[in-house]
């Protein structure tokens, strides 16, 4: 497939106006709010986008799984889903838990907080594999409710928690993937040996007539025009929920 990529869609443009933020610490009155130090505490869905060459690590600097620079192989800007942060006594994050664009599915680390930049995000995607439906939320409002196509038996899409991480423009809109590609962090479990360790997306298709079956390599089909409505309320670092 030769596409190219989407780059400022949902992760530059944002964090031009976020700017950073990492900084949580809390001022009530003339008082700063206090951590201890080394506590580890959920946050709301964020996009981590990398600022600086960065490792991830097994544990807050020990165990190095891999490391990421800037960009990704596609040239789309390296993204993470943040899980945790790890803060210091003034509530300031030092470590981030991360979810990884990885093998194998669901892999996690924990990545420096100062070489990142953190945006919130809002959106929400839910895939049912067996019922074949995708709907998507907006701050737990349903905003797009699809029917989709699977992998079949022998190439099953992956069930799991993933984000999306790049956005890829096909060269031919007519062609098998349609008029885009939202990748997410997932890999198909069978097909090891595909370019780029057979990533999967959700995806337009020159196929109409899979919409409800379960015919694909692992991908998501969405009618093409389903795939226009979510290509603009799919930012990098949207949750992906794929269950059974």
């Amino acid at each position: 497939m030769s596409v190219r990529v989407v780059l400022g869609v949902g992760v530059v443009t944002v964090l031009a106006a976020c700017g950073g933020t990492s900084q949580r610490a809390a001022v009530r009155g003339a008082s700063i709010e206090r951590c201890a130090p080394g506590s580890v505490r959920a946050v709301a869905p964020e996009a981590a986008v990398v600022t600086a060459p960065v490792s991830a690590f097994r544990a807050p600097g020990r165990g190095r799984i891999d490391r990421f620079g800037l960009l990704n192989v596609n040239r789309f800007p390296t993204v993470f889903a943040v899980l945790a942060e790890r803060v210091d006594a003034r509530c300031d994050a030092t470590w981030l838990r991360v979810e990884l664009p990885v093998r194998p599915n669901g892999a996690t680390g924990w990545v420096r907080a100062d070489h990142v930049d953190r945006v919130a995000v809002r959106e929400r995607i839910v895939v049912d594999v067996s019922q074949r439906t995708l709907r998507l939320y907006r701050g737990g409002k349903l905003l797009v409710r699809s029917t989709v196509a699977v992998g079949s038996d022998a190439t099953p899409t992956p069930r799991g928690r993933y984000y999306v991480n790049q956005r890829l423009v096909p060269s031919d809109p007519t062609g098998p993937f349609g008029p885009g590609a939202i990748g997410i962090s997932a890999f198909s479990p069978v097909l090891t040996g595909w370019a780029q360790g057979g990533p999967v997306a959700i995806h337009g298709t020159n196929e109409p007539w899979s919409i409800g079956r379960a015919v694909s390599n692992g991908c998501i089909r969405v009618p093409n025009a389903v795939l226009k409505k979510l290509w603009p309320l799919t930012p990098a670092g949207t949750p992906v929920v794929i269950s059974t």
